[in-house]
């Protein structure tokens, strides 16, 4: 049992400037003291974003296959190769869903898919080409280090060549999907795909040619605080090495409709994610923003981690499909997320996937809706 004694010792070292150990981030997670280590959380968010601005995007995942080569218990999503509902989207598919998005003020898409087995880097290739030459524009967020590493096993290619030829293509920035636990001792009992080293090298090639990046956490996959800990000890290397990563975003296992969630008996609570969120935020004081997983934890918890160190509300999703295949049905507008971050006390702001301010006609922003009560605005969104 860690004391409350020992948790505020913690705090108030974190709070003086001196950087956790994986001693101290294993005895915050284990600690029951949710309140200061929140309240700390925030205060280090407000020292590194003193503005009182929250930020939000508009984008939508497009997921451009169903189709994947390997096996993971916690997903709802994928698709074995020959099953009667896999599918491969059209160029005009995706390009219609970007115009969607762009008709809605979005700057880009998050576009992934699953580890196809006959898509070797050319594909790729064309298809960012004709994208980026359409929309030179508009940011392509694509492709997470599994898919990378599968594009290296297919294509025989190194990570830095990849990167270096997606980025040639018109690739924007990378997404850290796939992260999940990065301890092999998790990894290998819930998926086949890519290790944790491979995780990491793919980002550290991402970093080196130039690009950038976002870092994830989903936890509660049969993983204990132990390999919660090494994750984020992991990720904060990675970051004093390259500073490649723009943003770290976790989120809690959705069980439903996947073969993992009939074995996992005690799922993480609202507290645990809210826990995870707020010493993530303490220990890896490398990287600038932490986004608040709405999208999995529901609208309203969504909006108190902007009070336990996120400082993002993340994307309206315009589209998602994964995380929603196993049980993951929350469903924003911008008007919504605007008025949540106004609701919690701060200015709310459109950004690009590189966290720069985006400005748009404030007339397409009716603050007459924003003032909205959350149950009018659910009952608008539900309609």
């Amino acid at each position: 049992m860690v004391m409350a004694s020992d948790t505020q010792s913690i705090l108030d070292k974190v709070l003086a400037g001196e950087r956790m150990t994986a001693v101290d981030c294993t005895a915050l997670l284990e600690s029951h003291d949710i309140a200061p280590i929140g309240a700390a959380a925030d205060t280090v968010r407000q020292r590194r974003h003193p503005d009182n601005i929250v930020t939000y995007i508009i984008d939508r995942n497009i997921n451009y296959t169903n189709v994947c080569n390997v096996v993971c218990t916690f997903c709802a999503f994928y698709r074995r190769p020959g099953a009667p509902d896999t599918y491969v989207r059209t160029l005009n598919e995706i390009c219609e869903k970007i115009d969607e998005t762009i008709a809605l003020g979005g700057t880009g898409v998050l576009m992934q898919g699953g580890l196809h087995p006959d898509f070797g880097i050319e594909w790729y290739e064309d298809l960012l080409r004709t994208l980026h030459a359409k929309y030179p524009r508009f940011q392509l967020h694509c492709f997470s280090p599994p898919e990378i590493h599968n594009i290296h096993l297919i294509s025989g290619l190194d990570y830095e060549t990849i990167m270096s030829r997606l980025k040639d293509a018109g690739l924007y920035s990378l997404p850290g999907g796939g992260g999940e636990i990065l301890d092999d001792e998790v990894r290998k009992r819930v998926s086949t795909k890519c290790t944790t080293n491979e995780w990491l090298g793919v980002m550290r090639s991402v970093h080196r040619v130039g690009l950038r990046s976002t870092a994830t956490m989903m936890f509660g996959i049969g993983d204990t605080v132990e390999h919660r800990v090494r994750h984020l000890q992991r990720i904060r290397d990675l970051q004093d090495e390259t500073g490649g990563f723009t943003a770290f975003i976790s989120w809690t296992f959705q069980r439903e409709n996947t073969a993992l969630g009939r074995r996992i008996k005690d799922e993480p609570t609202g507290i645990d994610y809210l826990k995870m969120l707020a010493v993530s935020r303490l220990f890896l004081d490398n990287i600038e923003n932490f986004q608040s997983s709405w999208l999995t934890q529901g609208l309203k918890l969504g909006q108190v981690a902007l009070r336990f160190g996120a400082n993002d509300m993340g994307s309206i999703m315009i589209e998602e499909n994964v995380v929603s295949a196993a049980g993951a049905h929350n469903r924003a507008d911008e008007r919504m997320l605007r008025y949540l971050i106004r609701e919690a006390g701060f200015i709310p702001q459109q950004r690009d996937i590189l966290y720069r301010p985006v400005h748009r006609d404030e007339s397409l922003r009716s603050d007459a809706t924003e003032s909205m009560p959350l149950r009018e605005l659910t009952v608008m969104i539900a309609d």
